[in-house]
């Protein structure tokens, strides 16, 4: 069984899905660039999330978002769908899209962890050894300069959404917003902040590439690449999901995030023991989602995880 998560309005998350056994699916082109774009703007809008970072990798996706309303879960069951079923019918695709595992959810708890998780999501291509620089990569993508003021934006893709249907619209656009933990007044501070960790990364990315003899692919051989093809390049298994990130350094903010996800969760297999004894009236800990949308039980809204 899974571990019950806190799904927090408000809260900033990198969010992170992988295609079936690292297929390209998502290999950059036009067309799958327009229809990531379009059903992310579509879902965002839809629930309420605001989207401030996005890079759509052959075999994954990362986004950061903030979750205003506290309805990350539907949001995702919906996105992933949309682009599922889009996939499917671009690629003409027989099976799934997305890997086994769940979606990777990854709450920032601090400034400083949300200047990496940007700085990493907008770096995946150089770390993955596709190109010597972010800016480079042909696929959906922000750039530094587009963070708080950028627009995503893209037309209704020719397949699977019927120009009929009203919830597709012809045009669909999203603002990059700036986190919240970042204030207005503090925008050009903050896309420094990220353009420097964004060059360490990238920096970082080309030694290690360097030192094992490795050559960059490049943009005009990752467009070549079959979607039917998978990944080859070493892949270490990811035995620990994290929940959270606070940064380097940070780690006071560590042992408080930790705190309270182990007391969250803890609250949460307490009060559903008791529920499933028959006591309908107990109360669950406060970011309960799962079980107050499907069944109703009621929540502690006065107590807080973080």
């Amino acid at each position: 069984m899974s571990q019950p998560r806190a799904i927090v309005a408000g809260a900033t998350y990198l969010l992170t899905r992988r295609a079936l056994r690292r297929h390209l699916l998502f290999r950059p082109d036009a067309a799958i660039t327009q229809l990531i774009v379009y059903v992310l703007a579509v879902s965002a809008n839809r629930y309420g999330i605001r989207v401030h970072a996005l890079c759509a990798m052959s075999t994954h996706l990362h986004i950061v978002v903030t979750d205003v309303d506290g309805v990350l879960p539907r949001f995702l069951q919906y996105f992933h769908r949309l682009v599922a079923l889009g996939t499917k019918a671009l690629r003409a695709w027989d099976g799934p899209v997305w890997g086994h595992e769940a979606t990777s959810v990854v709450r920032l708890v601090t400034r400083a962890a949300v200047v990496e998780k940007i700085s990493y999501t907008l770096a995946n291509p150089v770390g993955a050894g596709l190109v010597k620089r972010a800016r480079q990569w042909p696929g959906a993508k922000a750039l530094v300069g587009d963070l708080g003021r950028g627009v995503l934006r893209a037309r209704r893709p020719d397949v699977y959404f019927d120009p009929s249907n009203p919830a597709w619209p012809e045009d669909a656009a999203i603002a990059l917003t700036l986190p919240p933990i970042v204030a207005e007044h503090g925008a050009d501070d903050f896309r420094r902040e990220v353009a420097a960790e964004l060059g360490r990364q990238e920096a970082e990315a080309r030694s290690t590439i360097h030192r094992k003899g490795y050559r960059f692919l490049g943009p005009e051989r990752v467009c070549m690449a079959s979607p039917g093809e998978r990944a080859t390049s070493f892949e270490p298994s990811r035995r620990i999901n994290p929940t959270f990130a606070v940064g380097r350094g940070n780690a006071d903010a560590r042992k408080v995030a930790a705190a309270a996800v182990r007391a969250f969760r803890t609250a949460y297999r307490d009060a559903l023991e008791r529920w499933r004894a028959g006591l309908r009236g107990v109360l669950f800990p406060a970011e309960t989602w799962w079980m107050r949308v499907f069944h109703h039980v009621d929540v502690n809204d006065a107590a807080r995880v973080l």
